[in-house]
Protein backbone atom coordinates (compact mmCIF):
# COMPACT_ATOMS: atom_id res chain seq x y z
CA UNK A 1 0.00 0.00 0.00
CA UNK A 2 2.68 2.24 0.84
CA UNK A 3 5.14 1.76 -2.92
CA UNK A 4 1.40 2.22 -4.31
CA UNK A 5 1.28 5.79 -2.68
CA UNK A 6 4.69 6.71 -3.47
CA UNK A 7 4.12 5.93 -6.85
CA UNK A 8 1.02 7.92 -7.22
CA UNK A 9 2.65 10.94 -5.70
CA UNK A 10 5.60 10.77 -8.15
CA UNK A 11 2.98 10.20 -11.15
CA UNK A 12 2.37 13.64 -13.35
CA UNK A 13 0.53 12.66 -16.13
CA UNK A 14 -2.70 14.53 -15.03
CA UNK A 15 -1.29 17.44 -13.25
CA UNK A 16 -1.62 19.66 -16.61
CA UNK A 17 -5.21 19.19 -16.73
CA UNK A 18 -4.89 19.88 -12.95
CA UNK A 19 -3.13 23.47 -12.99
CA UNK A 20 -5.48 24.23 -16.30
CA UNK A 21 -7.96 23.36 -14.08
CA UNK A 22 -7.22 26.33 -11.11
CA UNK A 23 -5.85 29.07 -13.41
CA UNK A 24 -9.06 28.66 -15.69
CA UNK A 25 -11.60 30.68 -13.99
CA UNK A 26 -8.84 33.72 -13.24
CA UNK A 27 -7.51 33.03 -17.00
CA UNK A 28 -11.25 33.51 -18.92
CA UNK A 29 -12.43 35.93 -16.54
CA UNK A 30 -9.53 38.46 -17.37
CA UNK A 31 -10.28 37.70 -20.79
CA UNK A 32 -13.76 38.23 -21.01
CA UNK A 33 -13.10 41.33 -18.78
CA UNK A 34 -10.84 42.61 -21.73
CA UNK A 35 -12.95 41.99 -24.29
CA UNK A 36 -16.02 43.85 -22.50
CA UNK A 37 -13.81 46.70 -21.99
CA UNK A 38 -12.66 46.82 -25.82
CA UNK A 39 -16.48 46.24 -26.14
CA UNK A 40 -17.51 49.29 -24.44
CA UNK A 41 -14.94 52.12 -25.58
CA UNK A 42 -15.63 50.80 -29.37
CA UNK A 43 -19.45 51.63 -28.42
CA UNK A 44 -18.30 54.57 -26.94
CA UNK A 45 -16.50 56.07 -30.17
CA UNK A 46 -19.06 54.29 -32.84
CA UNK A 47 -21.77 56.53 -30.61
CA UNK A 48 -19.21 59.83 -31.13
CA UNK A 49 -18.48 59.33 -34.51
CA UNK A 50 -22.21 58.69 -35.84
CA UNK A 51 -23.19 61.94 -33.82
CA UNK A 52 -20.40 63.97 -35.49
CA UNK A 53 -21.22 62.85 -38.71
CA UNK A 54 -25.45 62.89 -38.64
CA UNK A 55 -24.74 66.48 -37.43
CA UNK A 56 -23.03 67.50 -40.18
CA UNK A 57 -26.33 67.11 -42.14
CA UNK A 58 -27.69 70.17 -39.83
CA UNK A 59 -24.50 71.70 -39.97
CA UNK A 60 -24.93 72.01 -43.38
CA UNK A 61 -28.60 72.41 -43.89
CA UNK A 62 -29.61 69.59 -45.43
CA UNK A 63 -31.29 67.82 -42.93
CA UNK A 64 -33.83 71.33 -42.75
CA UNK A 65 -33.90 71.63 -46.39
CA UNK A 66 -34.71 67.88 -46.11
CA UNK A 67 -37.58 68.63 -43.69
CA UNK A 68 -36.27 66.15 -41.23
CA UNK A 69 -38.30 65.21 -37.96
CA UNK A 70 -36.21 63.38 -34.96
CA UNK A 71 -37.23 60.14 -36.49
CA UNK A 72 -35.71 60.99 -39.90
CA UNK A 73 -32.53 62.02 -38.23
CA UNK A 74 -32.60 58.96 -35.89
CA UNK A 75 -32.29 56.99 -39.30
CA UNK A 76 -29.55 58.76 -40.22
CA UNK A 77 -27.56 58.43 -37.11
CA UNK A 78 -28.26 54.52 -37.10
CA UNK A 79 -27.14 54.51 -40.16
CA UNK A 80 -23.61 55.39 -39.20
CA UNK A 81 -23.80 53.01 -36.01
CA UNK A 82 -23.16 49.54 -38.05
CA UNK A 83 -26.64 48.31 -36.03
CA UNK A 84 -23.83 47.95 -32.29
CA UNK A 85 -27.43 49.68 -30.70
CA UNK A 86 -30.71 48.96 -30.52
CA UNK A 87 -31.39 52.46 -32.50
CA UNK A 88 -35.14 53.03 -30.41
CA UNK A 89 -33.43 52.98 -27.39
CA UNK A 90 -30.70 56.08 -28.43
CA UNK A 91 -32.02 59.60 -26.59
CA UNK A 92 -31.23 62.20 -28.75
CA UNK A 93 -31.72 66.20 -27.97
CA UNK A 94 -30.94 68.88 -30.73
CA UNK A 95 -31.64 72.38 -29.63
CA UNK A 96 -30.51 75.57 -31.18
CA UNK A 97 -28.64 78.09 -28.64
CA UNK A 98 -28.21 81.82 -28.35
CA UNK A 99 -24.59 81.53 -28.33
CA UNK A 100 -21.52 79.17 -27.61
CA UNK A 101 -21.65 79.60 -24.15
CA UNK A 102 -25.06 79.16 -23.14
CA UNK A 103 -23.50 75.35 -23.80
CA UNK A 104 -25.53 73.27 -21.55
CA UNK A 105 -23.00 70.47 -20.04
CA UNK A 106 -25.42 69.40 -17.05
CA UNK A 107 -27.98 67.16 -18.80
CA UNK A 108 -29.25 64.48 -16.53
CA UNK A 109 -30.60 61.76 -18.83
CA UNK A 110 -31.40 59.31 -16.22
CA UNK A 111 -33.13 58.68 -13.45
CA UNK A 112 -32.58 56.22 -11.35
CA UNK A 113 -33.23 54.26 -8.04
CA UNK A 114 -31.30 52.34 -5.81
CA UNK A 115 -31.34 49.57 -8.33
CA UNK A 116 -32.88 50.55 -11.88
CA UNK A 117 -32.07 53.61 -14.11
CA UNK A 118 -34.42 54.64 -16.87
CA UNK A 119 -33.25 57.20 -20.11
CA UNK A 120 -35.73 59.90 -18.95
CA UNK A 121 -34.24 62.80 -20.77
CA UNK A 122 -36.89 64.74 -23.07
CA UNK A 123 -36.13 64.30 -26.93
CA UNK A 124 -36.07 67.93 -28.71
CA UNK A 125 -35.79 68.35 -32.66
CA UNK A 126 -34.33 72.45 -33.29
CA UNK A 127 -32.12 72.46 -35.83
CA UNK A 128 -31.82 76.09 -36.00
CA UNK A 129 -31.17 77.95 -39.34
CA UNK A 130 -28.18 79.24 -41.09
CA UNK A 131 -25.53 80.70 -38.04
CA UNK A 132 -27.38 79.56 -35.68
CA UNK A 133 -25.60 77.31 -32.48
CA UNK A 134 -26.56 73.79 -32.25
CA UNK A 135 -26.10 71.49 -29.46
CA UNK A 136 -26.61 67.69 -30.39
CA UNK A 137 -26.58 65.27 -27.30
CA UNK A 138 -27.08 61.33 -27.62
CA UNK A 139 -27.36 59.18 -24.98
CA UNK A 140 -27.47 55.10 -25.25
CA UNK A 141 -27.52 52.56 -21.97
CA UNK A 142 -24.84 49.59 -22.62
CA UNK A 143 -25.37 46.74 -20.98
CA UNK A 144 -22.13 45.28 -19.45
CA UNK A 145 -22.16 41.39 -19.44
CA UNK A 146 -18.65 41.32 -16.83
CA UNK A 147 -19.37 42.02 -13.27
CA UNK A 148 -16.75 41.35 -11.27
CA UNK A 149 -15.73 43.19 -8.03
CA UNK A 150 -12.69 45.67 -8.42
CA UNK A 151 -13.18 45.96 -12.21
CA UNK A 152 -16.37 47.23 -12.74
CA UNK A 153 -17.55 49.89 -15.90
CA UNK A 154 -20.81 49.63 -14.61
CA UNK A 155 -21.87 53.87 -13.75
CA UNK A 156 -25.45 52.49 -13.14
CA UNK A 157 -27.04 50.34 -10.79
CA UNK A 158 -28.20 48.16 -12.86
CA UNK A 159 -24.83 46.85 -15.31
CA UNK A 160 -25.26 49.24 -17.18
CA UNK A 161 -23.09 51.81 -18.68
CA UNK A 162 -24.51 55.31 -19.93
CA UNK A 163 -22.74 56.46 -23.00
CA UNK A 164 -23.11 60.20 -24.45
CA UNK A 165 -21.32 62.02 -27.17
CA UNK A 166 -22.07 65.26 -27.85
CA UNK A 167 -21.14 68.05 -30.36
CA UNK A 168 -21.61 71.97 -30.64
CA UNK A 169 -21.00 73.54 -33.99
CA UNK A 170 -22.68 76.38 -35.85
CA UNK A 171 -24.72 76.37 -38.76
CA UNK A 172 -23.25 77.03 -42.24
CA UNK A 173 -24.79 80.24 -43.41
CA UNK A 174 -27.50 78.66 -45.38
CA UNK A 175 -30.64 79.87 -46.18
Amino acid sequence: MVSRGHAFARDDRGVTAIEFGILALPFFTIIFAILETTMVFFAGQVLDSAVEDASRMIKTGQAQAAGYDMTDFRTLMCGYTFNLFDCSKIRIRVKKLDNFTSTSTSTTPTTCTLTSCELTMVEDWLPGVGRDVVQVFAYYRWPLLVNLPYFNLKNQPDNYRLLGATRVFRNEPFT
